[in-house]
């Protein structure tokens, strides 16, 4: 989720991947505060370096070099959907960004399962978007990140892998707020609890590339990962802890089909949309 948790976030994603995944991983949740505007629960949490933070007897202040922020989504706050079976949003989060991180695009933010103060859930490096500055009421001035309707005429192409992503993990929630902007420039994709699961619609808000030729450097990445994928991988033995086998299958017949016929689907603007749209 993006926004502003209202203290100065540390700029956490310079980190070595694997030192996130570790501090993602164990160190303790210091501090919670609930994300408003989810259909499910979603807490902006604080992790703090265990090393400078004792939990039997908690600092009165923090100090920002040693904590980061994450977004926590428990599987106990997950609302039951028609689509996708109860207590799994959470996996499909971390599922999201293991293929992402296989394929090498789009830019998925670290996740990982782990307990936390409503239990089990996922939690993802929070990235913090950089603020757009507009007019506001009265002459005072707004500041409201970037999405994908404010940034596809200047940026469309550096949506292409986000949308090819979309079409080969089922993404049915890709909305225009679940696209971000960091202040370093670099675009980032989040959201992924509503994937992998052939029996959901398809929702989107990108049209811009339906029918369109998917970048043969893409398609040569997701050749690759069919082929780590029919293997036994580590990819695949960690996706089996999250997805159901014939879910695993259905990704596998996505890629094949992506490579076979070599472009975008076609999907209704009206029917494949999510909602709200942002």
């Amino acid at each position: 989720m993006a926004g502003d948790p209202g203290v100065d976030v540390p700029r956490i994603h310079e980190i070595d991947e694997s030192a996130q995944l570790r501090r993602l991983t164990e160190w303790p949740i210091s501090g919670m505060g609930l994300h408003p505007g989810g259909s499910n629960y979603v807490f902006v949490v604080r992790l703090t370096d265990p090393e400078k933070y004792d939990e039997a007897d908690p600092p009165e202040e923090v100090d920002d070099s040693a904590s980061f922020f994450g977004i926590y989504k428990p599987q106990a706050g997950e609302r039951p959907l028609r689509d996708f079976p109860g207590g799994t949003l959470h996996y499909r989060e971390r599922a999201a960004y293991l293929v992402s991180k296989e394929l090498g695009w789009p830019k998925v933010p670290p996740t990982v399962i782990r307990p936390g103060p409503h239990g089990e859930g996922s939690v993802q490096l929070f990235i913090d978007a950089a603020p757009v500055v507009a007019d506001g009421v009265d002459g005072e001035e707004d500041a409201e990140p970037d999405n994908y309707f404010s940034l596809r005429d200047e940026g469309l192409d550096d949506f292409r892998d986000m949308a090819m992503f979309d079409a080969l993990v089922h993404n049915a929630d890709r909305k225009g707020g679940s696209c971000i902007l960091s202040e370093d420039g670099q675009l980032w994709a989040i959201d992924h609890g509503l994937t992998f699961n052939q029996i959901a619609r398809r929702r989107t808000i990108m049209f811009e590339f339906n029918g369109t030729d998917y970048p043969a450097k893409l398609l040569t990445d997701v050749e690759s990962l069919v082929k780590v994928l029919e293997s036994d991988s580590e990819l695949r033995g960690e996706l089996k802890d999250l997805l159901s086998e014939q879910e695993i299958g259905d990704l596998v017949a996505r890629a094949k089909e992506m490579i076979e016929f070599g472009h975008y689907p076609f999907l209704d603007p009206d029917r494949n949309v999510p909602w709200p749209m942002v």
